[in-house]
């Protein structure tokens, strides 16, 4: 009896990891898409994808998309997302830092993670301006395309950064091959600098500029951004950092960070 009762825990352990599998996955492409096409992304039974699809439809964690047959995330997964953003402080603190930012800056403001391996913006707000900069809020992107890749590996050892982000990620969007040791530089650069600027790497009008975050132990958990025109970035540079700095510097004092050796706008 104990044999059956452990392989029984064993089934519903490899359920449940399939389930969350199967909403990573839509979360992940983006799209309604149809059970066996799912299972067949996945390299999954099947069997097994369109029962759990069934037990998630039944939950309100999938909803079918028209009449076709294709399922999406569901509306208990928004409602369970509002529930975490209530009671998780960073999240808060940032979308008010996010409105502050746009505000004086006039520019898109963004906070950004790391998902795994890549990079990606976890919250945005987009600028007052007659034109758009924006990106795909929870879309996945190669850690060395982006300014915040450089902080938010920067706790990770050299060896520990090579072998945490794949290889063919240093493979920029124009094809060029970014050299992995010029990478480790400006990540140590931007650690001790305490920001990180460039002209952007998938975006060739706009520049980037982002700032750590750090929770108490000095690790950079995510970035403050703001992606402006080239131009415009280039020419309020100073002030942008300032802006940035201030705002997260408020959020990780609030986090328990006291660095011994503040950094400070005048820097930049």
């Amino acid at each position: 009896m104990a044999e059956a009762g452990v392989d029984t825990v064993s089934r519903r352990t490899r359920g449940l990891d399939r389930a969350f599998e199967i909403l990573e996955f839509l979360r992940v492409r983006r799209q309604p898409m149809r059970p066996n096409e799912i299972a067949a992304e996945i390299g999954a039974p099947r069997s097994s994808v369109y029962e759990l699809v069934n037990l998630l439809l039944s939950h309100g964690m999938l909803d079918y998309y028209q009449d076709d047959g294709r399922v999406y995330l569901g509306r208990r997964l928004y409602f369970l997302g509002t529930a975490y953003a209530e009671q998780f402080d960073l999240m808060r603190e940032c979308e008010r830092m996010l409105i502050r930012l746009a505000e004086e800056t006039r520019e898109t403001a963004q906070m950004c993670l790391l998902e795994g391996r890549k990079y990606t913006v976890a919250m945005m707000r987009e600028g007052i301006r007659p034109f758009r900069i924006s990106s795909n809020v929870g879309e996945l992107v190669s850690i060395p395309w982006t300014a915040s890749g450089r902080l938010l590996v920067s706790h990770l050892s050299d060896q520990e950064i090579l072998d945490f982000i794949p290889p063919e990620d240093f493979i920029l969007p124009d094809g060029r091959r970014l050299d992995p040791a010029d990478f480790i530089s400006q990540v140590r650069g931007a650690a001790r600098d305490g920001y990180f600027t460039f002209n952007s790497e998938v975006e060739n009008f706009t520049h980037c500029f982002a700032v750590p975050i750090y929770q108490a132990d000095g690790t950079c958990i995510a970035t403050l951004c703001l992606v402006a025109p080239r131009e415009d970035g280039l020419r309020n540079r100073t002030e942008y950092l300032k802006s940035l700095l201030s705002a997260a510097n408020e959020i990780s004092e609030k986090l328990g960070y006291h660095p011994v050796d503040r950094r400070v706008a005048s820097r930049v």
